[in-house]
């Protein structure tokens, strides 16, 4: 049996074709009962939108790519789902791809992968440099998450700073002094680890505590081993802390696990606080503190941002509007307590 088409459609709802359009794309000068009509012929006679077509027409696939470093990172896996999820509510196609946090992997992506077939890019870059974004003329637009590479670019994150400040503040707020930055970056950045790292710094400030480049403990990657490597590595040379701000909870796990290995207790000797909130933190025991971003929030605004700048580029000679200057878009974060900082208050 032949696919059904539009006209298909009008002939069974007795409109036109023009006002089966109009119900497809929902524009708002259809009547209810017209409206009824037509979905009820579109039901009837099992027809699909051809997206396909739709996308054509306007010039773009209806592909955009997500780009992220590491897909078994948690972080990125939940973001994924929340970008799949905001895509296919405006009949878009996520191609996902793992970076590496490669340099030419990314600098690929940035190119739309050598081919016209995808619209734009969401891209979490690590290798990437402001250089690499400067001259992007005939390239798909993109909406950078993270790392903020220059202010040139668009980008949407929660600000991280400020949240590490907060999770930092808490910790001294227990009492605790000796706040180790497991993950940190002390050099001079915009990447996510400077950034919350200068909240980590901003807070030992304020409450009168001497900064300790020392108690800055860098790392390879942000996974657990790397965690758990970093902390028994600090302890073996003698440092003694009573806290540390992981910057993602795959570092602060694997301190969990180095200090139960160490007969560390969490939260009675070190209270542990991480950022992310994976899904792994709310079953690990202890329970994981943690600095928990709005990642549908994150999704969506990216999302949302990136389908402006395809219209943009895709509009018909004049008829856009200018393009807006680059933005740099802010997402909420919250502070989530659980039990590896509660109950630990040190008067």
């Amino acid at each position: 049996m032949a696919r059904p088409r539009i006209k298909d459609v009008a002939r069974h709802a007795g409109v036109s074709e023009k006002t089966v359009s109009n119900v497809i794309n929902d524009y708002a000068h259809v009547s209810d009962r017209t409206r009824q009509v037509v979905r009820e012929a579109i039901e009837h006679l099992g027809y699909r939108v051809n997206l396909a077509g739709r996308h054509l027409r306007k010039g773009r696939t209806g592909i955009i790519a997500l780009v992220v470093p590491e897909l078994d990172i948690p972080y990125f896996a939940e973001l994924a789902r929340h970008v799949v999820r905001e895509a296919e509510e405006r009949s878009l196609t996520v191609l996902i791809h793992q970076s590496g946090a490669d340099r030419a992997h990314e600098l690929t992506a940035l190119a739309g992968f050598g081919s016209t077939f995808v619209d734009g890019i969401i891209l979490s870059p690590l290798a990437l440099t402001a250089d690499d974004l400067r001259d992007r003329t005939g390239l798909p637009p993109t909406v950078l998450l993270g790392e903020l590479l220059e202010e040139g670019a668009d980008h949407v994150a929660i600000d991280n700073e400020r949240a590490a400040r907060e999770a930092t503040r808490h910790l001294i707020g227990l009492g605790r002094r000796t706040v180790l930055a497991l993950g940190g970056r002390d050099d001079v950045g915009l990447g996510t680890a400077q950034a919350r790292t200068r909240g980590y710094r901003a807070a030992l400030a304020e409450a009168g505590i001497a900064y300790d480049p020392a108690a800055v403990l860098p790392v390879d990657s942000f996974r657990m081993p790397d965690g758990a490597r970093a902390v028994t590595r600090a302890l073996s040379e003698g440092a003694r802390p009573d806290a540390l701000l992981c910057l993602n909870d795959q570092l602060a796990l694997g301190a969990l696990r180095a200090l139960h290995e160490h007969g560390v207790r969490v939260p009675e000797d070190v209270a542990v606080i991480g950022f992310d909130d994976v899904e792994g933190g709310r079953f690990s025991v202890p329970t994981l503190s943690t600095v928990a971003p709005d990642k549908a929030a994150v999704a969506r605004v990216a999302v949302q941002l990136l389908q402006h700048r395809i219209e943009e580029a895709t509009a018909p000679d004049g008829a856009g509007s200018e393009a807006q200057a680059p933005r740099d878009l802010v997402v909420d974060h919250r502070l989530v307590l659980r039990e590896s900082t509660e109950g630990s208050a040190r008067r």
